[in-house]
Order: C-alpha cells, then sequence, then structure tokens
C-alpha cells in the first residue's frame, strides 16, 4: 500500500510539473560548444587522430604531388588490381594515365579500392561517406586497402559540420545511408586480442588534395 501512495505521489509531481510553464533554463545550449576551442588547423588535428587509429595520412599540394605518391605507395604495396568507380576520380586518374578497373570485372581478386568522400571529421580522425557515391559500399569494404581521396575543402571540424556540407549538398534529397569510416576494421572478439582488417580492408590511407588553389 506504501509503494502505491509513494508511486501516486510521483506520478503527481510529473502531471504537476508538466502542466507548469517554466522558462528554459538554457535557451541557448544548442548554440554553446560542445568542445573547447583548438588552436591547431583542422588538417592537423585529423592527422593526428587519423594516424592514433591505425590510419595512413598523406598530404598532397596539387594532383602532380597526388599521382606521384600513390605511384610510390603502389609500387611498395605491388598494387596490380586496383578499382575505382567513381567519374570524377575516374578522369582525375585518367588524366595522369594511371591504370585501374572502372567495372566491378574480376572484383573476387580486387586488392585495393580508391573512393571518394562526402567529408573529413577533423576531431576524431574520420571519413564521413554515403551511399550517394557510384563507388557504394563494396569498394570501400572488400578490398584489403581502401585508399580515400579527399580535399581540404571537405575538411571540417565536427560531425555536425559535416551534416551541413551534406545539407548544402543534397538538399532534402538527404542520401539513405550516411556513415563514418574510423580506421582501418577493428575486433577483438577473437580471445580479446586486437585484429586489424578483420571485417573489411587492413589498411586505410587518406591523401588530402589541397584545393584551395582553385
Amino acid at each position: 500500500m506504501k509503494e502505491s501512495t509513494s508511486k501516486e505521489k510521483l506520478l503527481k509531481k510529473i502531471r504537476k510539473a508538466l502542466l507548469e510553464k517554466r522558462d528554459n533554463p538554457y535557451p541557448n545550449l544548442e548554440d554553446l560548444p560542445l568542445y573547447p576551442p583548438v588552436e591547431e588547423l583542422p588538417e592537423v588535428v585529423f592527422a593526428e587522430q587519423f594516424i592514433n587509429v591505425s590510419g595512413q595520412f598523406v598530404f598532397c599540394e596539387d594532383e602532380i604531388q597526388l599521382i606521384e605518391n600513390i605511384l610510390l605507395l603502389a609500387d611498395e604495396k605491388k598494387w596490380r588490381k586496383i578499382y575505382c568507380w567513381e567519374k570524377p576520380l575516374q578522369d582525375l586518374l585518367s588524366k595522369y594515365g594511371y591504370p585501374f578497373y572502372e567495372s566491378d570485372k574480376d572484383f573476387e581478386l580486387a586488392e585495393v579500392g580508391f573512393t571518394l568522400c562526402e567529408a573529413l571529421i577533423a576531431r576524431n580522425g574520420s571519413i564521413l561517406v554515403s551511399n550517394a557515391s557510384a563507388a557504394g559500399r563494396r569498394l570501400s569494404i572488400y578490398p584489403h586497402f581502401h585508399v580515400v581521396i579527399a580535399y581540404t575543402s571537405q575538411m571540417v571540424m565536427d560531425l555536425k559540420d559535416g551534416f551541413k556540407l551534406l545539407k548544402d549538398k543534397y538538399g532534402n534529397n538527404l542520401p539513405t545511408m550516411i556513415s563514418t569510416i574510423t580506421g582501418p576494421s577493428r575486433t577483438a572478439d577473437i580471445e580479446k586480442t586486437l585484429v586489424i582488417g578483420a571485417h573489411g580492408p587492413k589498411e586505410l590511407f587518406v591523401f588530402l588534395l589541397d584545393d584551395s588553389y582553385q
């Protein structure tokens, strides 16, 4: 009986609180910064955070430097089966005669997938992706190596800024799948031992191309 009385008292207080109009004690809460200010450039913050989660980061001043770095990496890793399905990226690679597969022929033999992205989130070193691109989900998951080509204009500090880029780009027709990639895939399910590349690429690269001059 006592428990029922306590419950009724609690419900009465809740009803009373809902009926009473009160001023919002935190009217500007959504406008307040969630994190303390960062003095470093977003590119520096991203590089540090991305490397901390086992990503590999390369900054390129122009397209020539980008292709040169990719050629060096491909030679080092002995890449032969390189897949690229996004037209802007295909045009860039074709411009410098870089070979790639533009269809999914022999995709089971794919060694590396080249993709673009929606944004780079500096705060946690994450890559914002969606299903709006021609690369789809397979190209960033199936090959052992995933290479992301991004631009400095896509670099933002926080996830909310990344969503603003998406909103500006797609308006009300937002992609049905929006996700983030934070470093190579990993799991510790197997005897509590961290395994890199268990459910996706073993290595993840971000080549950041400076497009501020364009």
